[in-house]
């Protein structure tokens, strides 16, 4: 039997040369490592009930953990995401040739797909967006108040992750061009298209409300009122401030409901939300099958029955 302080030891020295791994080689950002320490760590302590080590983990118990996960109400999306963080593991130890076997093969990953993320409604959007332009527009309007209206209208028009807006330099605007280069997972680059409103914010924003705040030089594009650059929590406040409903993700995924519900294809909406997959935009699915029923109903001559059953 393994001794619960030989197996912490062990799991410990095991997880800082991974996390090392994923630092070095990998290039992973430290928000991203710390994500994979925290799901690594659950599935140890997990382990160490049973007993078991990383190590000597079995199919059987990487079963039992998505299990234990399901009945303590883990959301199946984040059961995925836990999954997929156990397999970039157990492949880094085989390859290392500390494990024989993979104990992560053949296992069924959560339906994610099935799992539609919360999205608001146009109209809750255009409410918030026009509660910011309203405060913007007012004649004792102060900087913070232009900073606010261009964050939420760039969280909507480009479907930002919260890292990627706080990391945005200035320098990364090309508004005469009417598009951001924007840095995701990994570090991997993309250009995002801006519509008219959130280039009119921004434009705004960077004549009258930046030059407000800035304290000393800065690259930063998003600055407090002590000129320094935002943090992920600050933005999060702003948006549960604007709406109580609301959140940086679900704009996010607002952004990409409403144009899958208008006609926009999955890859297009992959390459605007900087996901690796499609299959991780395939979550929009049945959005884009709605749609193309309406249209089908709409359009099609058989379609639709008239009074009678006739055609």
């Amino acid at each position: 039997m393994v001794r619960p302080a030989q197996s912490e030891r062990g799991n410990a020295e095991l997880l800082r040369e991974y996390l090392a791994y994923l630092r070095v080689e990998k290039g992973l950002r430290p928000l991203s490592c710390e994500a994979y320490q925290r799901d690594l760590l659950q599935f140890a302590e997990f382990l160490e009930e049973q007993p078991a080590t990383l190590l000597d983990a079995t199919q059987a118990l990487v079963a039992g953990f998505l299990e234990h996960l399901k009945k303590h109400g883990v959301e199946s999306r984040s059961a995925a995401r836990k999954l997929s963080c156990l397999r970039g593991f157990y492949k880094w130890l085989l390859l290392d040739q500390r494990i024989r076997r993979d104990p992560t093969l053949n296992l069924e990953s959560p339906a994610t797909w099935k799992v539609l993320p919360k999205s608001l409604a146009v109209s809750e959007v255009g409410g918030m967006l026009e509660r910011a332009a309203l405060a913007a527009d007012h004649p004792q309007a102060d900087a913070v108040a232009l900073r606010d209206r261009a964050i939420l209208e760039l969280l909507y028009a480009a479907g930002l992750r919260v890292s990627e807006l706080t990391g945005l330099n200035v320098a990364d605007l090309s508004l005469e061009a009417g598009r951001a280069l924007v840095r995701g997972k990994g570090d991997k680059e993309r250009i995002v298209p801006l519509g008219q409103p959130a280039v009119a914010a921004l434009q705004e924003y960077l004549q009258h409300g930046r030059p407000a705040l800035e304290r000393r030089a800065s690259s930063r594009l998003f600055l407090s009122a002590r000129g320094q650059p935002l943090s992920r929590g600050w933005v999060w406040h702003l948006v549960k401030q604007s709406d109580q409903h609301a959140s940086p993700h679900k704009l996010r995924h607002s952004c990409a409901t409403h144009m899958v519900e208008r006609g926009a294809d999955l890859r297009t909406v992959q390459t605007l939300l900087g996901h690796a997959d499609i299959a991780t935009t395939q979550v929009y699915t049945h959005l884009a099958l709605g749609r193309l029923k309406a249209v089908h109903r709409e359009h099609h001559p058989r379609a639709k029955l008239r009074s009678g059953g006739q055609i």
